[in-house]
């Protein structure tokens, strides 16, 4: 058997765990996603596909003094060429760059629909459209032929890119950026020219600022609104020191007459959204103050939304408080200052990082423009120097030419020349051998001398090379530079109305049915029981509320359940079951019902004559499984509340069903949250079965008791109870002979 039987061979793949292999693609992918196409590099603040086609429209000769060309031109010449991905992604990141709603210094201008800020997906398609680049853009392409940046191949090797372009201002900062990578994002807001520029020049002078240095010339994101920016200046400068953090941006609104217009939208917030969330709680009724809401956007005001309100007594300010608190008129932005540095790799860097950094690449970016320009001055000088040896000697340069079969061997062994000497003097076009030509080449030469000497001394000069960093800087941006758009203004976040303030205060009575069935009906003059009720219910209960107040119901298991009155059905039909808002336990059924402000009273009791007085905030719940509040034993029954009008002066009134009636004061009576309570009135062991508690009452001591006994009513005034005053907990005395059968008590106020 040979060597070569025994060796493996090879199958043209290779065989590796798929735990690697799953590993490295996954890597390698998440690595292209962060450094190729979601994050920004900080030098010109691009991603490689807006790069692309800023470069692609220079090569396509659409200046800003160019005539625009189709944008489907563009896209096929970036996906082509340079960015081999989807056509319409690469059309989108293009109309991004030339909306000036979504850019603060859009880099394409275009012709055509490039969407609104209604709805900035709502762009016409590429065939339709032509853009061309916008004046700025030169910022980013004036240098790009002066050997400023590296060059690649692109994606088939059969042309060459720039890996970068050499941004002549921090367009990272200026525009800003987003993008999701893998594990990481990125959120740039963007900012105003002149203050960054302003900054810049800050940083220059004193390398040694810090971060609240920079901050007296960066004073907030400026966005392309003229919302209002609220966040505080120490969160801004928290933001700016971390590179991380978020600002809130608030929309502006103006008085016309009655009504309210809101005139400008935070950054990215379209007005139909606005009208959409608006109309929303006008139709949920959490808006009872405003009557209506219009659309008068147009051209000349891109944002014009109408509120009326309904009357002229609405608080405009606590309105608009409420809306920037539940709606998109305030909305918060997060800031991940995340981008790819000068040593190629991702990292969340501070204002002075991005600043510093940003000047070391510029420093570079104009050091290697001005050495290019030095290469041109010296070998243009150089070829000039020779041409001035053929002036000089042009009988014998023609001789030579002539005579000689290789000219330009006899022409270096002659003169000494070089060879780019002797080739640029033999390809010299006779109409140049004119005797003016001379002082021509003569001034050239000292042009090129006296700059030659200019750039040498800037380049061996920091303090040279600093100053013309910092006079192109100011040159831009007194071309480019605006006034800020974003106003920053000191206001405290908005808060949201409480539910109850925001419901007109209107008198109401709730009337619970002996079923469970519940509505509201409009006004205190309701006569609960005329009204009409489903076929074997009848009524139970009714209480006087208003509008913007709760409603508790309790239920024969002691729980206590609340909703807001003004969500109650009207009375005009037979109402909802309660079963229907809450989930009392099996079996239970809703016995009693109270309503009335948070800090209001109520006695609180059962049938078995035990209760306390307890705050109605307590008869409250949000859980639609009520909560506990009267511990009842078996047989018993919640009695319906007794409203309190003072602890201190109000007495309490008990009857049973065997026409005992006990009075004493409401002071004897604890306050709890909750539980069973003390004895109000004693019924005896061997009644305990047989009697109970009817009802009870508090009377104030300007009102009147109303005792009800079948079709008639016994009143009592405050000084007639003294005739049934007793201690807390004793029997009580006898109502009179033919009184004793009480169906209900009343006050009367």
């Amino acid at each position: 058997m040979t060597d070569d039987s025994i060796r493996p061979t090879f199958h043209g793949f290779e065989q590796i765990p798929l735990r690697e292999y799953a590993e490295r693609a996954y890597l390698d992918y998440s690595m292209y996603v962060v450094l190729d196409r979601a994050l920004p590099f900080i030098g010109d603040g691009l991603k490689p596909v807006q790069r692309r086609i800023v470069y692609a429209m220079s090569e396509l000769g659409l200046a800003a003094a160019a005539k625009p060309k189709k944008s489907a031109r563009t896209v096929g010449d970036v996906i082509g060429k340079y960015h081999p991905h989807g056509d319409s992604a690469c059309y989108e990141a293009l109309v991004l760059m030339a909306q000036p709603f979504s850019y603060r210094y859009p880099l394409i201008e275009g012709q055509g629909n490039f969407g609104s800020s209604d709805d900035p997906k709502s762009f016409a398609a590429m065939r339709y459209t032509e853009s061309k680049l916008s004046p700025i853009a030169e910022v980013l392409l004036g240098e790009l032929g002066h050997g400023t940046t590296d060059w690649t191949p692109n994606f088939d090797g059969t042309l060459e890119e720039p890996t970068w372009l050499p941004a002549r201002l921090p367009h990272l900062l200026l525009n800003g950026t987003t993008g999701i990578a893998v594990g990481m994002a990125t959120d740039v807001p963007p900012h105003n020219l002149g203050e960054i520029v302003s900054a810049c020049i800050r940083l220059l002078d004193d390398p040694d600022a810090s971060v609240r240095d920079l901050c007296e010339h960066v004073r907030g994101p400026d966005y392309p609104t003229a919302a209002e920016i609220i966040t505080p200046a120490g969160d801004l400068l928290a933001m700016y020191e971390t590179g991380t953090g978020s600002v809130r941006a608030r929309g502006v609104f103006v008085k016309e007459a009655a009504n309210i217009v809101v005139t400008e939208l935070p950054y990215q917030v379209s007005p139909s959204k606005i009208i959409e969330q608006i109309a929303a709680q006008m139709r949920a009724k959490k808006l009872p103050w405003l009557e209506d809401i219009r659309d008068e956007s147009d051209h000349a005001n891109p944002t014009r939304i109408v509120l009326v309100p309904r009357s002229n007594r609405v608080d405009a300010e606590q309105l608009m408080g409420h809306l920037f608190a539940t709606t998109d008129l305030e909305k918060s932005y997060r800031v991940n200052m995340n981008v790819i540095g000068l040593d190629g790799r991702p990292q969340v860097k501070n204002l002075k990082m991005l600043l510093s950094e940003w000047l070391l690449f510029r420093t570079d970016t104009v050091t290697r423009r001005l050495k290019h320009r030095l290469e041109k001055v010296e070998r243009r000088l150089h070829l000039l120097e020779g041409l001035l040896v053929a002036f000089l000697n042009l009988d014998e340069v023609i001789r030579i030419i002539r005579s000689e079969d290789e000219p330009k061997p006899a022409l270096i062994a002659r003169f000494a020349l070089s060879v780019e000497q002797a080739d640029y003097i033999l390809d010299t076009k006779l109409r140049q051998l004119a005797r003016l030509e001379e002082m021509k080449i003569r001034g050239e030469q000292d042009e090129l001398d006296s700059e030659r000497d200019r750039l040498i001394s800037t380049l061996g000069s920091k303090a040279r090379l600093k100053k013309l960093i910092k006079d192109e800087l100011l040159a831009d941006a007194k071309k480019f530079g605006d006034a800020r758009r974003s106003p920053l203004v000191a206001r405290e976040a908005a808060q949201a109305l409480d539910e109850t303030e925001l419901v007109a205060s209107e008198p109401m009575t709730v009337v619970l049915s002996e079923k469970g069935w519940v509505r509201a009906a409009k006004g205190h003059d309701i006569d609960a029981a005329s009204l009409s009720y489903r076929d074997g219910d009848s009524l139970l209960g009714a209480v006087k509320a208003r509008s913007n107040l709760q409603v508790a119901f309790l239920d024969s298991a002691g729980r206590s359940y609340s909703s807001a009155v003004h969500t109650l059905p009207s009375a005009r039909g037979n109402g909802e079951p309660l079963t229907g808002r809450f989930t009392p336990a099996p079996g239970a059924s809703f016995q009693a019902l109270a309503s009335g402000d948070l800090d209001a009273r109520f006695v609180i009791a059962s049938s078995h004559g035990y209760g306390f007085v307890t705050r109605f905030e307590n008869l409250t719940s949000r859980n639609k499984a009520g909560k506990a509040l009267l511990s009842l034993s078996e047989g018993g029954r919640v009695l319906q509340p007794a409203s309190v009008t003072d602890v201190a002066a109000d007495r309490i009134v008990a009857v049973t069903s065997a026409g005992h009636v006990l009075a004493f004061p409401l002071s004897e009576l604890p306050e709890l949250d909750k539980g069973k309570g003390n004895k109000i009135i004693e019924i005896p062991k061997a009644k305990r079965g047989t009697e109970r508690v009817v009802a009870i009452a508090v009377v104030p001591p300007s009102g009147k008791l109303l005792v009800a006994s079948g079709a008639r009513t016994m009143t009592l005034s405050f000084n007639d109870l003294e005739g049934y005053l007793g201690a807390r907990g004793s029997r009580g005395g006898l109502l009179p002979r033919g009184w004793q059968k009480v169906d209900g008590l009343a006050v009367e106020t």
